[in-house]
């Protein structure tokens, strides 16, 4: 069965830990967020792109979602 395709953050996650990650490629980046849920259980999204414009939607998605206290 194939894995769902993750677009955005808040396709895996409702909540966000305080810290995320960002890997560079050379065809891309790779950011990697923590957080919680729907469900209220511990995940981690990580998400691909190709473009430095996209990863920064990406952040700017981070950093406007509620934070798992």
């Amino acid at each position: 069965m194939a894995k769902k395709q993750i677009n955005k953050i808040g396709d895996k996650l409702v909540r966000v830990n305080d810290n995320f990650s960002i890997t560079m490629y050379d065809n891309g980046f790779l950011i990697e967020v923590s957080g919680r849920d729907a469900d209220d259980e511990y995940r981690t999204a990580k998400i691909m792109v190709p473009t430095a414009e996209q990863l920064m939607e990406l952040i700017k998605e981070a950093v406007s979602m509620d934070r798992d206290d």
